[in-house]
């Protein structure tokens, strides 16, 4: 099999980043918008000693499940990978993609429960980024990412993203053709503009324009084309990057027009969003997601909760409510100090102590204080996509809580630290392995997707674990 052939097969599967799976000439091949049962035309990109790469030609025998995108870009732009999917099927492939994950990594043969969906399928996303750069003509273009690289796809609208997006372009394209202001060109490190980022806190906007310059352009300018295209109350901001890496914002954000932050309100708890708060995608899905965090931890006053990575707080003040006492453990100080103030506005802050550390330094001495002064511990995880540090896992493993609560925005981590927490899996800390004879002191209970990303592969999942009788 060598590169550039044009090859055919039958898919049998869908991998972990929602490709289609299929064998051909001895080897497992990942080609890309295709699903299970259908026949294909491939070319083959790249052809390793294990396994094969393609990109997909001609569907000859479409799967039933198959429906056009909405997505003009669909395959190009690398946000979403499932749009040419059914929504019912989408679900489903995620359960299944969750249980393989524990079955192949963790050694766990589990049962998940049907994936939360939220109200939209589309237009749910509250957050928008935008790269801006250059392409060959020198023209300024407003776009996504093509899957797996930096080279930016021309957009005009997007259907996942809220209905302000197509105005949310026009005004910037609009400013870019009359002022001549230049996006950001990675290769050559020049050029004004880096990205475009927008959060909607229910209706009122948070601009901000990042770029290597430490005044924007044409300030004036650009305020009256989003008055005049953005039917939104809306506040502008310029973050200054002048970094040669990927990361998106520095520390240094102007304030340049509007509210430096809006209230906003999920589940009864009352909470401020800045220019630099963390906010989940999709409020629908994310408001599901910490109800059913706070019904599983079935705290009463007898209960401690420990809410590890805690962010600014919103989810451990939802689980003080009921309660003896909530502990954040965040490592962000600027979120701890955000958590703070949440919990004085809301009236709790007699119910929260918030900690600024690492939680594998902080956790373990707060869980063996609060079991010696006979509370009922239960321990919430919600770490970011690479999972918990293995102190964490080792800290909460020892810990004696009486239920864990896992939050995860990636199934294999997921899986790897749920499989060290049971006891399915091992380490000597520089490698994990199959256990020879589990040994945990907990089980799992449940398993619940909740599709906060419809149409893409992302999913997060809520795995309820439970000591041992």
């Amino acid at each position: 099999m060598n590169k550039n052939e044009i090859r055919e097969g039958t898919v049998f599967a869908i991998g972990m980043n929602g490709e289609g799976v299929l064998k051909d000439d001895g080897k497992i091949v990942f080609v890309p918008f295709t699903m299970v049962g259908e026949k294909i035309r491939y070319k083959v990109l790249k052809s390793a000693s294990n396994c094969t790469y393609g990109k997909v030609l001609e569907v000859l025998t479409p799967a039933e499940d198959r429906v056009r995108p909405r997505c003009a870009v669909f395959g190009k732009c690398g946000g979403c990978q499932l749009q040419h999917i059914k929504y019912a099927a989408q679900l489903k492939i995620k359960e299944d993609n969750i249980a393989n994950c524990f079955k192949k990594i963790a050694f766990t043969e589990i049962d998940v429960q049907p994936t939360v969906r939220g109200d939209d399928e589309f237009g749910y996303r509250n957050k928008l980024q935008l790269p801006v750069s250059v392409d060959k003509a020198g023209k300024t273009i407003i776009g996504f990412y093509a899957e797996n690289s930096h080279r930016v796809v021309p957009v005009f609208d997007c259907p996942i993203n809220a209905v302000w997006t197509a105005d949310i372009i026009s005004a910037f394209n609009e400013y870019f053709e009359t002022t001549g202001v230049k996006g950001y060109n990675e290769e050559s490190y020049t050029g004004d503009i880096r990205e475009i980022a927008v959060k909607d806190i229910k209706g009122k906007l948070i601009i901000t324009v990042v770029a290597t310059i430490e005044m924007l352009p044409f300030k004036d300018k650009l305020l009256k084309i989003l008055e005049n295209k953005i039917k939104y109350t809306f506040s502008l901001y310029l973050n200054v990057n002048k970094s040669h890496n990927n990361v998106i914002f520095s520390e240094k954000f102007i304030h340049l027009f509007g509210n430096k932050d809006y209230a906003a309100d999920m589940l009864g708890i009352r909470y401020r969003v800045g220019v630099q708060s963390f906010m989940q995608v999709n409020d629908c899905v994310a408001a599901k997601l910490y109800s059913m965090v706070n019904t599983l931890a079935n705290a009463d006053e007898n209960t401690v909760i420990i809410d590890a990575y805690s962010g600014a707080g919103l989810l451990t003040a939802l689980l003080s409510k009921r309660a003896k006492k909530a502990i954040g453990i965040e490592i962000v100080p600027e979120a701890v100090q955000l958590a703070d103030e949440l919990s004085l506005q809301n009236g709790l802050a007699d119910k929260i102590t918030n900690y600024q550390g690492k939680c594998e330094d902080i956790m373990p001495d707060i869980i063996e204080r609060e079991k010696a002064s006979g509370n009922k511990i239960v321990v919430v995880l919600d770490p970011p996509r690479k999972g918990c540090d293995i102190k964490v896992v080792e800290a909460v493993k020892n810990s004696n809580a009486d239920k864990i609560i896992y939050v995860s925005c990636k199934p294999s981590t997921l899986a790897r630290d749920v499989g060290l927490i049971t006891g399915t899996l091992c380490s000597d800390g520089t490698k994990i392995e199959k256990a020879v004879a589990p040994d945990g002191k907990y089980v799992i209970n449940s398993v619940r997707p909740f599709d906060m990303f419809a149409q893409t592969k992302h999913v997060e999942t809520v795995c309820e674990l439970v000591r041992k009788k």
